[in-house]
Formats: structure tokens, sequence, C-alpha cells
């Protein structure tokens, strides 16, 4: 696989929604890899709680101010507040890369399953509600207990990167790789999202089955 992929060392990570799990772990797992890393919640509070908590790199503020300051920006919202979410942020989110990690799934008796979506995925929709941003997908495999247990000093995973813009998903692919033990894979087309973010359902069933937290790993690239 080619390395030829930018220098990221230096920017700063925003994340949206970052007082969940996923959003937490991943800061956690940026500030270790020495990025300034700014949780954004709708709650301030609730924002620098969180960042407390992941340390000395990470600081707290609302959404907006997150979108705003960061160098780039994951959105980890709940996919019921995704849309609105990013409809209040399209000012501050114009002309960055932001990368949607968020998976529409729900959940009954059987396990998890995906939601349709009227524009595809809810990468697709993130594009089509900030037509000024450079939208990415990526991160939707990452088990958030992996991430925040401090037993594990590396994350074996490939994480799937897809997008229109080469030079974006050139950047994401680079970031992927400064957590320790995972690789950015470029993986098609925005389009093509749709599939990853409902692979995760099937992720979660075998999760639930062997007691694990799998993830995935591709061969020959």
């Amino acid at each position: 696989m080619s390395t030829d992929l930018p220098d990221v060392s230096g920017l700063s990570i925003g994340i949206l929604g970052g007082t969940g799990d996923q959003g937490k772990g991943l800061a956690r797992r940026f500030a270790l890899a020495g990025h300034t890393v700014l949780i954004g919640s709708r709650s301030e509070e609730r924002a620098r709680e969180a960042a407390e908590a992941v340390g000395a790199r990470a600081r707290g503020a609302d959404n907006a101010t997150v979108a705003a300051e960061a160098d780039i920006v994951i959105v980890a919202v709940p996919w019921d507040g995704h849309k609105a979410t990013l409809e209040s942020l399209r000012a501050e989110l114009a002309g960055k890369i932001v990368v949607d990690c968020v998976n529409p799934l729900g959940f009954d008796k059987q396990g998890a399953y995906a939601l349709p979506v009227e524009e595809g995925s809810a990468a697709q929709q993130a594009a089509a509600v900030l037509p000024d941003s450079r939208v990415v997908a990526a991160f939707h495999h990452v088990s958030a207990v992996l991430l925040l247990d401090p037993e594990v000093d590396e994350v074996e995973l490939d994480v799937l990167v897809l997008g229109d813009d080469r030079e974006a998903t050139d950047t994401v692919q680079a970031l992927a790789g400064r957590i320790a033990g995972v690789r950015g894979v470029y993986g098609g087309r925005l389009r093509n999202a749709h599939q990853v973010e409902a692979l995760t359902a099937n992720l979660i069933s075998v999760n639930r089955r062997y007691k694990a937290h799998a993830g995935l790993r591709l061969t020959d690239v």
C-alpha cells in the first residue's frame, strides 16, 4: 500500500458529539498521538467534563466553537440529531474537511439493523447539508471500548475512508494512521458509504455472539 500521505501531525481535531463514548475514545487516541483535540457538545459544561477526562491536550467547548476553531472536524453525534446539528453549523464548517463517522442504526429484540437514509447514507446527508465542506466518511467500525481502554496500546484495525476529494481522503487516511495500530485505507467514493455504515450492524452481531470488539482488517493491501 502506498505510504505517500500528507503530514497531519500539526492539525487540531474537533469532535462534534465528543461527549459520547465513540467521540471521547477518538479524542483520547488523538490526544495520545500529540494532537490538540477540541471536544464539542450542545452543553459546554459536558464538553469540558469530557475534555478533563481525556487529559491535557483536550479542551471542551460548545459545538459551534469547536466547528469554527478546529482544523479538521469529526462528526460523532447521535443519528437522530445529525442533520439538524450540521445544518446549524454550516457556516462554521465551510471550507473544512468534515469526517462523518455516524452509523444510522436501529435496534430491536433481534439486534441492530441499518436504517434507510433519504440521501443514501449519513455521509451523503452531511455532504448535502454542507455544500461548502469537504465531507469524508471514516471511523465507522472503531470499538469505543478499545479506544477508551488504557490497557490497549494499539487498536488493531483498518479504517475505510470514503470521499470524492483525493486530497481530503489522503488527509483522513493519514489521520487514521496517527492512532497506534490503525491504518487508513481508501474505500471508494462517498456514494458507497451506505454499506460501510450498514456493516456496523453486522459487526455488532459478531461482537454480541462472540463477546468481542471486532473490527476490520483488509488483506493484500
